[in-house]
């Protein structure tokens, strides 16, 4: 992402409904699937500076992974848990991990698809891989712009994309209210040519409006497999017994 955008990326995760809404469906998920014991070890790839960790840590073991090392506080409260480089074979992560969240990330990387093999080699038989993405190029507008992202995905291009031996136990869109509003944006960009620029957290009480939107969406139509949204969500398991190749 830009520099500017990253300078504010904090306030933007604490505070904006976008941000909110998206950890609370996270949390209610894992909740959800979490085994009786927890995961015994879990990672957060593209963590920035741990700002998901005091939820995830109620969950298991934690650990994260940072390519931009500007977004990481040498004095952060979880600095000792985050790994600072590309995600790939390089960092030396020892694998076990149960659980690995990918939350809008592959969006940002040139090669996703090593992204993603990679995170299947760290999990245990049975681990859960969780991914969010951006969801739809039709959606394309100046916020992917300035976050910097390649492309946005649909079900189809990231199962293509993604080619992996794990069972697919969760595949549905998300902020499907998004969906219209974010195809009026990209109109409107179109014809008045607006410049990129930082998302801002909107006044409060807009800002709690459309937080509580979005509750509202995920308790009522949200819970059906509508065929579109803004985001995509797809939880991966990995097999028990893995394929034995001769």
């Amino acid at each position: 992402m830009r520099e500017d955008y990253g300078a504010a990326y904090r306030e933007l995760y604490k505070h904006h409904w976008w941000w909110r809404a998206r950890e609370r469906i996270i949390l209610e998920l894992l909740r959800t699937r979490q085994p009786v014991n927890g995961w015994d070890r879990i990672l957060d790839v593209g963590c920035g500076d741990g700002l998901f960790f005091d939820e995830l840590l109620h969950f298991g073991e934690l650990e994260g992974v940072e390519a931009t090392a500007s977004l990481v506080s040498e004095n952060g409260p979880h600095r000792s848990r985050i790994h600072i480089g590309s995600f790939d074979r390089s960092l030396g992560l020892a694998p076990g991990f149960s659980l690995v969240l990918m939350l809008d990330v592959l969006e940002h990387l040139t090669d996703p698809r090593s992204a993603l093999h990679y995170a299947r080699e760290l999990l245990v038989p049975g681990g859960i891989l969780l991914v969010t993405v951006p969801a739809f190029n039709l959606l394309w507008t100046n916020h992917d712009v300035i976050n910097q992202h390649y492309t946005r995905y649909s079900r189809k291009s990231f199962r293509i994309l993604a080619g992996l031996d794990m069972c697919i136990e969760v595949e549905r869109y998300f902020f499907h209210w998004l969906f219209p509003v974010k195809i009026a944006t990209r109109i409107v960009e179109g014809v008045l040519r607006h410049r990129p620029a930082p998302a801002k957290i909107p006044a409060a009480w807009i800002n709690h409006l459309l937080y509580q939107f979005c509750r509202l969406e995920e308790e009522t139509w949200g819970r059906l497999s509508l065929p579109f949204g803004s985001s995509l969500m797809v939880i991966l398991s990995k097999p028990l017994c893995e394929t034995r190749k001769d």
